[in-house]
């Protein structure tokens, strides 16, 4: 199945919804389109103009059957030509509830995350809820890749066992996942998520990937949040990370370097909307030496006129590339239907991959300055429009510019 026919597909599930919607008085509809123009400039200085048509759809309870369809994608196209952007189907299935007794059903593209792994599939799933104390999740279909076309012999298969009455305060979750490529095995996953909370006192966490494929851990999250007093609040996390490839990939025979981070967090209640937090992390890396950031500021939430929020930031690196930085944001609703913002991150290092195009996906576009404008005016309840400004200074190629025009129509 490739990309075209995944967009065909779409507009078709939707069109039968909306013919069925139309004999079903009882059906409830609802969703968004929204129409997007893009521009910036490429690593030739050329201008891209990408403009995308996305389409959020959902029929609740279609002719009083229980039955809904979600159905959400884009079509896109670059009317300069000069970078190549693609439509995709990111979701489109039926869903039921209560099937049968306890059992919800999905059927068609949809997203399945789990501790073992994530991804969209076009397939079935399957919720099994209350067998005694546990819940039961059951799904495999074809895995969706949308940087290439995927064949028959790509496969997903898993299931989710799950619990939060077996002890109190306990929620738990084991996971297991495999992924075929051209018919061999490529992945193989076990995972476990715990999170223990001890209410109005402090909240265990933790988060487990083990490759069974490979014989190693490739993802371990552990923390704890203290939250006894409302106006403050400490956290500590711990993360390990170690990248995992596909058995069918070149990459799978290479060594690999994992990723280690040790992070506090102190957050403290100002007043309604208003909060202060101060963070520091210490990043562990194998082949460079060791980071340590640290980023304290203040978020102002919208309760009135005024959002936004202004942290510093101060990363300390031995290889050389200590940096000091600042970031801040204050958007303003100056009339009750236009909100203004300006915005600026000096010296702050921001990871973005393939917004410049797919054929730039295997490049790091870390951006380290970014300042920009932007604005939403709410033309009336159902339609508002979006404008975003932005000059960047990248770690790929110098200065660019670009620019976003977004008219959002809800229904």
């Amino acid at each position: 199945m490739n990309k075209s026919s995944g967009i065909i597909a779409l507009l078709a599930a939707i069109l039968l919804a909306v013919a069925v919607c139309q004999a079903a008085a009882a059906t409830r509809i609802s969703g968004r389109a929204s129409t997007e123009f893009e521009w910036f400039d490429n690593a030739d200085e050329d201008t891209a103009t990408p403009v995308y048509q996305y389409l959020l759809f959902n029929a609740a309870d279609i002719a009083d059957t229980g039955w809904t369809f979600r159905g959400y994608g884009r079509l896109a196209d670059d009317l300069s030509d000069e970078v190549d952007v693609d439509s995709a189907l990111y979701f489109a299935y039926l869903e039921k509830r209560s099937l049968f007794k306890n059992l919800d059903l999905k059927l068609g593209r949809q997203f399945i995350s789990t501790s073992a792994g994530a991804s969209i599939m076009d397939g079935v799933s399957l919720d099994y809820r209350n067998i005694g104390p546990v819940d039961l999740a059951l799904f495999g279909g074809g895995d969706v890749k949308f940087d290439d076309n995927y064949a028959a012999g790509d496969w997903i298969l898993g299931g989710e066992i799950s619990s939060d009455r077996l002890v109190p305060n306990l929620a738990a979750s084991f996971s297991y996942l495999q992924k075929w490529e051209d018919e061999e095995l490529g992945y193989e996953l076990l995972g476990l998520d715990l999170d223990y909370d001890i209410p109005r006192l402090i909240r265990f966490y933790s988060e487990t990937q083990y490759s069974w494929l490979t014989d190693e851990m490739t993802y371990f999250l552990l923390g704890a949040k203290y939250y006894r007093d409302p106006k403050w609040s400490l956290r500590a996390e711990y993360l390990y990370s170690l990248p995992v490839f596909s058995s069918t990939s070149i990459y799978s025979v290479f060594a690999v370097d994992q990723y280690q981070e040790a992070l506090v967090e102190f957050e403290y209640r100002l007043g309604e909307g208003l909060n202060a937090y101060g963070r520091y992390t210490h990043e562990f890396y194998e082949s460079t030496d060791d980071a340590d950031v640290f980023e304290a500021g203040v978020e102002k939430l919208r309760t009135g006129k005024w959002s936004g929020y202004l942290a510093g930031l101060y990363r300390l690196d031995d290889d050389g590339q200590d940096l000091k930085g600042i970031k801040v944001y204050l958007n303003c609703r100056v009339i009750p239907k236009l909100d203004v913002g300006a915005g600026a991150h000096y010296d702050v290092l921001e990871r973005q991959i393939g917004f410049l195009g797919d054929q730039y996906l295997d490049d790091d576009e870390t951006t380290s300055q970014r300042y920009w404008i932007d604005a939403t005016a709410y033309l009336n309840k159902k339609i508002n429009l979006q404008g975003k400004v932005e000059a960047v200074q990248s770690d790929l190629w110098d200065d660019y510019y670009r620019g976003r025009l977004r008219l959002n129509y809800l229904f």
